[in-house]
């Protein structure tokens, strides 16, 4: 009678685990996340002063761009998503991590990211990103970003760069690569304005 009181009692505790979890529900068929083209070398990525670093910070977004489904564009009123897929995390995130390291990749300047200790860089690049998704009525994948450059001295420049990939099947399995390059497009754009 003690043994099967002692095996009951770890039973109900992982019973009771059991009603505690919560995976959430039917797990979506793609996840999408975006992968630099280029990337730094192993090795050191430079050095210097952390107020001569630049600093990427997240670029702020609308509420449609500001969950991790992809936003598909009806018609000029209309906005959908995308069915069958997500973000891995929010656009903006994962287009930050982007910018940086192609940035980085050109390897001309010390770059690091908001929240790693960047508070003390003096250049910074955020913006606006606009566009990361798929427009039913040009079948074609969009991304667009306003990006804001501000130096120490108080010099602000703005410049809007944008790329599409047209000719996109509405299926999740052919929209991630697509707005996989031209994501990469634009951070290779950006990346040559910042030098």
């Amino acid at each position: 009678m003690r043994g099967s009181i002692k095996l009951a009692a770890p039973l109900a505790a992982l019973l009771l685990l059991g009603g505690c979890v919560n995976l959430g529900g039917k797990a979506p068929k793609q996840l999408i996340g975006l992968t630099p083209q280029a990337t730094a070398p192993a090795g050191d990525m430079g050095a210097a002063n952390l107020r001569s670093a630049l600093v990427v910070l997240d670029p702020e977004a609308d509420r449609r761009l500001d969950v991790q489904r992809v936003p598909v564009q009806v018609d000029d009123a209309t906005i959908a998503y995308l069915k069958d897929a997500t973000w891995v995390e929010r656009p903006a995130r994962l287009f930050r991590r982007l910018l940086a390291e192609t940035i980085r990749a050109k390897g001309k300047r010390l770059v690091v990211e908001a929240g790693d200790a960047a508070e003390g860089g003096k250049t910074t690049l955020g913006g606006r990103l606009l566009d990361m998704g798929y427009d039913a009525r040009s079948q074609s994948v969009v991304v667009r970003f306003d990006a804001l450059r501000s130096d120490g001295a108080g010099n602000v420049v703005s410049r809007r760069f944008e790329a599409s990939v047209p000719g996109v099947s509405p299926k999740a399995e052919s929209i991630a690569p697509a707005l996989n390059r031209a994501a990469n497009e634009v951070a290779a754009q950006v990346a040559d304005w910042i030098g």
